[in-house]
């Protein structure tokens, strides 16, 4: 270009147009790429502010998929929990049958007075056989706690039934007037313990030693062991119900813990500690037919079990709940965070497109013009050229 000599003017509409096809470059790479910053080059502040915002966008978009996981570890815990619940119920509802069954034993366990009594139900004191001061004592026995009682000046029938019903037993006056003692259907299993009767107020009544056996009913027993084998397995679907509530390996309601990172540094943590909620877990065991249901004070004590187990449950859904909440919170979030950040990022590099195009228009209009005028400043050079022809 140093051997060839323009003039002034043609150089400087060169310059303007070698100007304005730069710009139009530009201004095409913006609208072809939709960026008005690609490079370091175009911005530097710009290009790693709007990297830095991407990079944690993108780290944080990572983490979204093990908070999904989250989720879903927590959901098949909390069904898991909703079936264990049916599960307690079922095994309470069979207890319950239990309850409303025959006694399971044709006669139940009994003591009486040797000799008939001389008072009456109204008042069991007839200063002969029984006198203010006497005393009535009960050794405690399987189903049944120790019992005493010591006779008033007027004790009635009603009265000492009163204190018996805490001890399982209850009185009544046979035909003969003889005071006999029966457990009452919760205690129906068991034998009453030795009696004693102190003449402490100088009464004459004597009891047996000790209460007669009871005698099972072997139809209602029958029936009652079938109960126990129902209730078996439904303690056995509880165990296997609890093994099947996991999510991509991990179980909440096996003792699995579940850790989630909510931020691309990891300070920001959730730890859920699992627990252990199959039968064992739980409290339940297993029953053992002609051991248990046999009366109303084993089916009760099942009950009472299977209740604390249910509350255990209730607990335990109030628990999940409450950290799936915390968990899905977190995750809407994290999706609202990503869309700030890359906001942010296309506010520092992306282009306005109308800016754009109407450059692109202002542009080639300026290229024609300068074209033009380049022609304009070669005429001089062109007349010149004439001349020569």
């Amino acid at each position: 270009m140093s051997d060839i000599v323009l003039s002034a003017s043609v150089r400087q509409n060169l310059l303007s147009l070698q100007s304005t096809a730069d710009l139009l470059s530009t201004t095409q790479n913006r609208l072809a790429t939709g960026k008005k910053v690609n490079t370091a080059l175009d911005n530097p502040t710009n290009f790693f502010t709007a990297q830095s915002l991407d990079n944690r966008a993108s780290d944080i978009n990572n983490l979204l998929d093990g908070i999904g996981n989250g989720v879903q570890v927590l959901q098949a815990a909390n069904t898991g929990i909703t079936s264990l619940q049916k599960l307690v119920d079922t095994a309470k509802s069979i207890a319950n049958q239990v309850l409303q069954s025959p006694t399971g034993y044709s006669a139940r366990s009994s003591v009486s007075s040797v000799a008939a009594l001389g008072g009456t139900a109204t008042n069991l004191v007839d200063g002969t056989t029984i006198k203010s001061g006497d005393v009535l004592a009960i050794a405690a026995s399987a189903g049944q706690p120790a019992f005493s009682f010591t006779f008033g000046a007027s004790t009635s029938l009603a009265q000492l039934n009163t204190a018996l019903s805490a001890s399982n037993l209850s009185a009544t006056l046979d035909s003969s007037n003889k005071l006999v003692i029966t457990t009452t259907n919760d205690a129906a299993s068991s034998t009453i313990g030795a009696v004693t009767f102190t003449n402490t107020g100088g009464g004459t009544a004597t009891f047996g030693a000790a209460g007669t056996a009871p005698v099972a009913d072997a139809a209602s027993q029958s029936a009652r062991a079938a109960l126990v084998a129902q209730y078996n397995n439904t303690i056995a679907q509880i165990t296997t119900t609890a093994q099947d509530a996991s999510f991509n390996g991990v179980n909440l309601l096996s003792g699995d813990s579940l850790k989630l990172t909510f931020n691309e540094t990891g300070k920001s943590t959730l730890s859920i500690t699992g627990v252990k909620f199959d039968a064992a877990g739980l409290g339940l065991n297993a029953l053992t037919a002609g051991t248990d249901f046999l009366d109303n004070n084993s089916a009760n004590k099942v009950i009472s079990t299977l209740s604390s187990a249910s509350s255990a449950l209730r607990s335990q859904a109030s628990t999940l709940g409450s950290n799936l909440s915390i968990v899905q919170i977190r995750q809407d979030f994290s999706k609202n965070l990503i869309n700030v950040l890359q906001t942010g990022s296309s506010n520092l590099t992306l282009a306005d497109t109308n800016e754009e195009a109407a450059n692109s228009q202002a542009l080639s209009t300026r290229q024609s013009i300068a074209v033009s005028a380049l022609a304009l400043a070669n005429q001089s050079q062109q007349s010149v050229l004439q001349l020569l022809r």
